[in-house]
């Protein structure tokens, strides 16, 4: 169970970084913001990268798609908090199917 603390915590902000760093990017080109906006959204998303190489995983593979389960979620979440739009049940519904297929991904025993 420790393991899978310490995964989900990695995972969790390594989603909250990608969003980020993606968010910056998206309202340079689609909002107009400054070009600023660039610099903290390109460190976000080195931290991004940075972060999933934490995870006790020996395949880079494996950790990434587990990790697109969480990342589908917080995005759900950054939906809903930052633009103010709540999912509906389908995204819920797609959601908890990714989080399912994240943790059958994670926690299987795989052979080497």
């Amino acid at each position: 169970m420790p393991m899978l603390l310490h995964s989900a915590t990695i995972y969790v902000s390594a989603a909250l970084a990608e969003i980020a760093g993606c968010f910056a990017f998206w309202a340079w080109l689609r909002l107009g913001k400054s070009a600023l906006w660039l610099i903290p959204g390109g460190a976000s998303l080195a931290l991004f990268a940075w972060l999933l190489t934490l995870v006790d995983s020996d395949q880079a593979g494996r950790a990434y798609a587990a990790y697109g389960g969480i990342y589908i979620c917080s995005a759900l979440l950054w939906l809903w908090v930052a633009e103010g739009v709540r999912p509906d049940r389908w995204d819920l519904a797609g959601a908890a199917l990714c989080l399912m297929g994240a943790a059958v991904i994670l926690l299987a025993p795989h052979r080497s």
